[in-house]
């Protein structure tokens, strides 16, 4: 089978052809502009290659319920012209294949338990700090839903007492997204982050709030790996602080080698790479 897949992110959308076993025989990049024009390069893409499944990732929030009137719809999400856009019907009326559809993160915490850092293991969960802090998990094998869907990247983080900022989520203020996906490094310290690689009070108070994130993700969902990608994470210093600050908010309350022997293990990169989400959305299709 060949199988299509997109990334759909809110910067970029990510397409590519790939087979069964997640291999990326090609792939493209197109900003993430309005509806309009980013779905006419999306389709002109696939418009020449024959693919038998699709599988879609998205930035969200997203409406994941068949049996709901907006399913497939992006819902309330602050990315402009974006909101409240049926993205799986407009891909319907051009496709008359079946469409795998779930969260971007969803959909990379999937690929990295078929094919890459989680690959053999029954749960991971994957998170995503860049542009927005996004996370999926897979549970006893399944991708989790509920309701809608996990949106761990706005929980509620305790506020680091040397750190003034404000937040800036549009929503939820100095939620964990607010407080430390890309933007709000940029806007505390003035510059983005690339710009601040050697400032090392930057990351210790980015891998606080990171940490204090995967805290509550080990008590909640207790994964058996813990994938973290995003353009912050291209700062390779933050692993081995957010491993650091895990341990110790953890305070010894989980007994575990995971944690206590091998946590650089258990804590790590994508195995797939900045092929992850794509490769996810790819195992969406196969899925079919």
């Amino acid at each position: 089978m060949r199988l299509g897949a997109i990334e759909a992110g809110g910067t970029k959308f990510v397409c590519g052809i790939g087979t069964e076993q997640g291999e990326v025989i090609e792939r493209i990049s197109i900003p993430t502009t309005t509806p309009e024009e980013t779905l006419e390069q999306v389709i002109g893409f696939f418009k020449t290659r024959e693919v038998d499944a699709l599988g879609v990732g998205s930035f969200g929030p997203v409406d994941l319920d068949h049996a709901s009137p907006t399913y497939g719809y992006i819902t309330s999400t602050p990315k402009r012209h974006w909101n409240s856009f049926n993205l799986v019907g407009e891909l319907k009326k051009r496709f008359s294949v079946p469409i795998g559809f779930d969260t971007d993160v969803n959909a990379a915490a999937l690929g990295e338990s078929v094919w890459g850092a989680a690959k053999g293991l029954d749960s991971c969960l994957y998170m995503t700090v860049g542009t927005g802090i996004g996370v999926g998990a897979v549970s006893e094998g399944k991708l989790v839903h509920g309701m809608l869907h996990p949106e761990m990247g706005h929980i509620l983080v305790r506020r680091h007492e040397e750190d003034p900022f404000r937040g800036s989520c549009p929503f939820h203020g100095d939620c964990l997204e607010g407080m430390a996906a890309g933007p709000a490094i940029e806007a505390r310290w003035g510059t983005k982050g690339v710009e601040l690689a050697g400032d090392s009070k930057v990351w210790e108070l980015e891998a606080y709030y990171l940490a204090q994130a995967l805290v509550n993700y080990i008590l909640i969902l207790s994964p058996k790996k813990i994938i973290i990608g995003g353009g912050v994470m291209k700062q390779e210093q933050l692993f081995p602080l957010v491993r650091e600050q895990t341990v110790k908010l953890l305070n010894g309350y989980i007994q575990h080698d995971n944690l206590l022997k091998t946590i650089d293990q258990y804590i790590v990169p994508p195995g797939l790479g900045d092929n992850a989400g794509l490769c996810g959305a790819l195992a969406l299709a196969k899925g079919l």
